[in-house]
């Protein structure tokens, strides 16, 4: 029998509401009017009509932007499965603090803010711009034990809500999903086998770049940490905590946070869409809320948007994550923003219209 949700998620979901159909109807007789054919703007027609259904404004102001990177480490990289060692993700933590990291860069370019938020790496992090939220050092090793317990799985998806709603009252209205954790697309990957229903040769990918012995030996940690974890494939909650991560669990919390907040999200790669696919799952309204940002080159991706429904602005063979395409392409939410605002209508132009 499926395990009984949480009463905190419980009153998280109920938050979220379907899109304003109003503020929709509003925007698209805003787009018709305007000197071009219609819908010759294509997605930023798709991205302006779905921010006025979410924020209830048929232009509403998108300036106040931020990814969200949640850290965390994976007790499986015992089994060998990464590129890098461990001690990558403190160390890569300290460079976002400092403002050092690719997710830095794009984003000082995009106006957008970074915080970041220590959930579970396996260290002692002290820093003045560091949001400390620890729910335990790491996870288990998922090949031979749960991730984590239901409870703490909970708590870091609280993790996530709570600080979208503090940022929120200072006003910010996009959110971007960034991530660290070295060996989280093995996590990432199993949540998908388990909710998306593709096979382990669909799924894997290389990650940071592993070569062909040790995909194939990654693969088989997969399938021993499915044999290992029994999930509930309807218990979106169950197959966050036996094969997830802690950081995956924050951005769970980050994207029903934004939902219930009616913020826009815009969802990274292969390991925010895992996040994506679980939040869809406890919350199936929470999905009109995401933006896919980008299709990540990561084995799976593909598939991951396909079960979540999502359909991506932009492909540029990323694969880095922290959140940087989704940074990237709050340039496009900027365009479809100041196309609603800026542009001429056929009255005001003296256009005819066709």
């Amino acid at each position: 029998m499926t395990a009984k949700m949480p009463e905190e998620l419980i009153e998280v979901i109920k938050r979220i509401r379907p899109l304003d159909s109003v503020a929709m109807e509003a925007a698209q007789a805003r787009l018709d009017s305007l000197t071009k054919p219609p819908g010759s703007l294509g997605k930023l027609e798709t991205v302006a009509k779905q921010a006025a259904g979410i924020t209830g404004e048929a232009m509403p102001d998108l300036s106040r932007k931020a990814v969200v990177v949640m850290a965390g480490d994976h007790g499986v990289c015992e089994e060998g499965v990464s590129a890098f060692p461990p001690e990558v993700t403190p160390q890569m933590v300290l460079n976002f603090l400092n403002g050092g990291a690719a997710v830095n860069v794009l984003a000082r370019q995009a106006g957008a803010d970074v915080v970041c938020v220590d959930v579970g790496v396996n260290a002692k992090l002290e820093h003045p711009k560091l949001v400390s939220r620890k729910i335990r050092y790491g996870t288990a090793n998922i090949a031979r034990e749960a991730a984590m317990s239901r409870a703490e799985a909970t708590a870091a998806v609280r993790v996530g809500y709570e600080i979208v709603s503090e940022m929120v009252a200072k006003g910010t209205r996009v959110f971007a999903t960034g991530e660290m954790g070295i060996g989280n697309t093995t996590p990432s990957a199993a949540i998908l086998i388990a909710l998306g229903g593709l096979s382990p040769e669909q799924a894997v990918g290389r990650g940071t770049g592993i070569d062909d012995a040790r995909l194939r030996h990654k693969r088989g940690v997969i399938e021993r940490a499915l044999q290992a974890n029994e999930v509930d494939q309807d218990d979106a909650l169950d197959v966050l905590a036996k094969l997830g991560g802690l950081e995956i669990a924050g951005l769970v919390g980050v994207i029903l946070g934004a939902a219930a907040h009616r913020a826009l999200v815009v969802i990274d790669g292969f390991i925010s869409s895992a996040a994506a696919l679980v939040a869809s799952r406890m919350a199936p309204l929470s999905v009109s809320y995401m933006i896919a940002s980008h299709m990540s080159l990561e084995q799976g991706h593909h598939g991951m948007l396909e079960a979540i429904g999502l359909s991506p602005m932009i492909h540029m063979d990323m694969r880095l994550g922290e959140g940087t395409g989704a940074v990237l392409s709050f340039h496009f939410l900027d365009a479809a923003s100041n196309i609603m605002r800026e542009m001429a209508t056929f009255e005001s132009a003296g256009v005819t219209q066709g």
